[in-house]
C-alpha cells in the first residue's frame, strides 16, 4: 500500500521527472553540439549597435532569434559584436578560442587579417557537400565565387548580391541657397563660397552668428578627401602610383575651410558625425554628409529637420569639380562579401544548412518585411505594405544585421527602400524625389567613385605589408590633423614633408611598389570600379 506521505514523495519525482523530459524535448543541448529535438546547434556573431528597444531583449535573443531558431534547421547562439569594435572583440574572442562558428563582419580588412592568421576555414568543400541554396546562388552568380577566393586559391568568404545603389550622400539646405540668391556648388570654389556665405550671412535669419556652412567631421570628411580623389592610390598612365598632389589639395581646403571659421571648431572630437548631424537636424550646419542617406536613416533625418523647422528644405547633391576631375562619394558595395567560417568550427555541415536557411527567398522575406498580417500585408503593386509603422519600427528596424546574406535583387523593385515609401504622404513623395537626386548624382560612371575599387575588394597584402600601412597609418593621419587646425604656425608644405617622412621611414616604398605590381598583374580579372557600373541599379 502506497502511504500518503509516499505518494507525495511520487508525484514530486514525476513532477520532477515530467520537467526534465519538458526541457530536453524543447531542445536541451546534449553536450556534443547537438540538441534533443534533433537539431545541431551552432554559434553565431551578430552585431550589437545599442538599437534593440528593451520591451524586445537583447541582439542576442528577441523575437528574430527566437523565429530563426524555431524555424531553421539549426540551434543558434548569437554572440554579440559592438559594432564600431568588432576588431577588438574579434581579436579577444579569438585568442581566448571563443569566437563564434560564423562570423559576419563588414570590414573585409579584418576578415583579411584572420584569413592571413588562419583563423578561417576554407568553404569550398562545404559547399559542395553540404549546400543547396547557396551552390545554386553561386552559380547564377558567379561573381560571388570569384570575390570569395583568396591567395591560396580557395573560397573563404559568403556574400549578396546588393545591386548598385548610393551610400554616402552630401546634402545641403537647398532653402538657404535660395535665400541667399546662390546656387548648388559645382566647383571646390563654389564650395568654399557657399559655406562662407552659410557661415557668415545668417542663413536662418535668427540675427546671430550661429551656423556653420560645412563640417570636417566623419562622413562629410571622407566626402571632402572624395571630393580631391584623396585616396592614397590612383591610376596614371596605366600604372597604380602612390599620389601626394591629392592629399596636399585636400588638406590645402580643409585647412581654408578651419581658418577661415567655416566648420566647427571642435571637429576632431566629434569621432563618428553625431554632433554635425545634430546641428544639421537644428538648423546650424548648411551641408552634411551621411551613411545611407538615400535610405531609411536619411528619412528620419529629414523628418527630425521638419520638425524643428517646417520651412527646411534639403538637397542631395553631386560632389562639386576639384583640379582632379569629378567624382563620386562611397556607393554601396553591389556585390559585398559578409560572412566567414571559424577554422574550429566543430560542424561544419550544421554552419552550411545555417547559410543555407539564410538565403532562402522565403526568410529573405521575412526577416526582412516582418510576418505577414502582423507586420505586412499584400498591396498594390506586389509589394508588402506595412501595416502598423510605429509596430514595424519598433520590432523590425532593429534586425537588419541578420540579414548579411540576404540577396536585395531577389526582390526587385521591391526590396528597393523607395518601394516602402507611400507618396500620398507630402513628406515620403518629398524624399522618393531625394533618392531620385542621389541616383541621379552618384551612380553615373561619369562621376566616378574617387578609388579604383570600392575599399571592400580591394587586395588582401601580406602581413608585413599591413604591419607597415598601420604603424604609418595613425601618424600620418594625426599630421593631417594636426596642420588643419595648427594656423599659421605648422604650414602644408611643412606636413607633407612631414608625412613622407613618416611613410619612407615606416618602409612605405615596399607598400608603393606591392600595390604597383598586384595592379599590374589583376587589373584585368580584379573587380574594380567600372565593373560596379555593369552591375543592375537597385535602389
Amino acid at each position: 500500500m502506497i502511504t500518503t506521505k509516499k505518494m507525495g514523495t511520487f508525484i514530486a519525482i514525476a513532477a520532477l521527472l515530467s520537467l526534465t523530459l519538458a526541457g530536453c524535448a524543447k531542445g536541451g543541448n546534449q553536450g556534443d553540439g547537438s540538441t534533443t529535438d534533433g537539431k545541431p546547434s551552432i554559434s553565431s556573431a551578430i552585431y550589437d549597435r545599442g538599437s534593440v528597444p528593451p520591451s524586445e531583449g537583447t541582439v542576442e535573443k528577441n523575437r528574430w532569434t527566437k523565429w530563426i531558431n524555431e524555424n531553421g534547421p539549426v540551434n543558434v547562439t548569437f554572440t554579440a559584436i559592438p559594432r564600431w569594435e568588432s576588431g577588438e572583440k574579434y581579436n579577444t574572442l579569438f585568442a581566448s578560442k571563443t569566437a563564434p562558428d560564423l562570423i559576419f563582419e563588414y570590414d573585409s580588412g579584418l576578415r583579411d587579417q584572420l584569413y592571413n592568421q588562419k583563423q578561417l576555414m576554407p568553404i569550398d568543400d562545404m559547399i559542395e557537400k553540404y549546400s543547396t541554396d547557396y551552390k545554386q546562388l553561386l552559380e547564377q552568380n558567379p561573381l560571388l565565387k570569384k570575390l570569395a577566393i583568396k591567395s591560396d586559391g580557395k573560397m573563404y568568404e559568403f556574400g549578396h548580391i546588393n545591386g548598385l545603389a548610393t551610400n554616402h550622400v552630401l546634402y545641403i539646405r537647398e532653402d538657404w541657397l535660395k535665400k541667399l540668391h546662390l546656387d548648388v556648388p559645382k566647383t571646390t570654389e563654389d564650395l568654399y563660397q557657399v559655406a562662407k556665405a552659410f557661415t557668415e550671412q545668417d542663413p536662418d535669419g535668427n540675427g546671430k552668428k550661429d551656423t556653420y556652412g560645412y563640417s570636417l567631421s566623419f562622413v562629410t570628411a571622407n566626402i571632402t578627401d572624395k571630393i580631391f580623389q584623396n585616396v592614397g592610390w590612383v591610376i596614371e598612365d596605366g600604372k597604380l602610383i602612390h599620389d601626394w598632389d591629392r592629399q596636399k589639395a585636400a588638406t590645402i581646403f580643409k585647412k581654408r575651410l578651419y581658418d577661415e571659421g567655416l566648420v566647427d571648431k571642435d571637429f576632431l572630437a566629434d569621432k563618428n558625425g553625431e554632433k554635425a548631424r545634430q546641428d544639421f537636424i537644428n538648423g546650424k550646419l548648411g551641408m552634411f554628409g551621411m551613411n545611407n542617406g538615400a535610405d531609411a536613416p536619411g528619412l528620419q533625418l529629414l523628418e527630425a529637420l521638419r520638425k524643428n523647422d517646417p520651412n527646411a528644405v534639403i538637397r542631395a547633391i553631386p560632389l562639386p569639380k576639384s583640379e582632379f576631375g569629378q567624382f563620386s562619394p562611397a556607393v554601396q558595395n553591389p556585390i559585398q562579401m559578409t560572412a566567414a567560417v571559424n577554422a574550429r568550427a566543430k560542424n561544419p555541415e550544421a554552419v552550411m544548412k545555417y547559410v543555407d536557411f539564410l538565403v532562402k527567398k522565403d526568410t529573405q522575406k521575412t526577416l526582412r518585411y516582418g510576418i505577414e498580417g502582423e507586420h505586412w500585408k499584400e498591396a498594390g503593386g506586389g509589394c508588402p505594405a506595412v501595416i502598423d509603422k510605429e509596430k514595424n519600427d519598433k520590432e523590425l528596424s532593429y534586425n537588419i544585421d541578420y540579414q548579411m546574406l540576404t540577396n536585395k535583387t531577389d526582390f526587385g523593385k521591391c526590396g528597393t527602400f523607395a518601394s516602402t515609401l507611400d507618396p500620398s504622404k507630402p513628406l515620403e513623395k518629398e524624399f522618393l524625389g531625394i533618392i531620385d537626386q542621389a541616383k541621379e548624382a552618384y551612380l553615373d560612371p561619369s562621376r566616378p567613385l574617387a578609388s579604383i575599387a570600392s575599399d571592400e575588394h580591394m587586395p588582401s597584402p601580406p602581413q608585413n605589408i599591413q604591419l607597415i600601412q598601420s604603424n604609418a597609418g595613425q601618424p600620418m593621419g594625426d599630421i593631417i590633423n594636426k596642420v588643419v587646425v595648427s594656423g599659421s604656425s605648422y604650414s602644408v608644405d611643412q606636413a607633407m614633408k612631414d608625412i613622407k617622412s613618416v611613410w619612407d621611414k615606416a618602409g612605405g616604398q615596399q607598400v608603393d611598389e606591392w600595390y604597383a605590381k598586384w595592379y599590374d598583374e589583376n587589373k584585368d580579372k580584379a573587380f574594380l570600379t567600372p565593373d560596379m557600373y555593369k552591375i543592375e541599379i537597385n535602389q
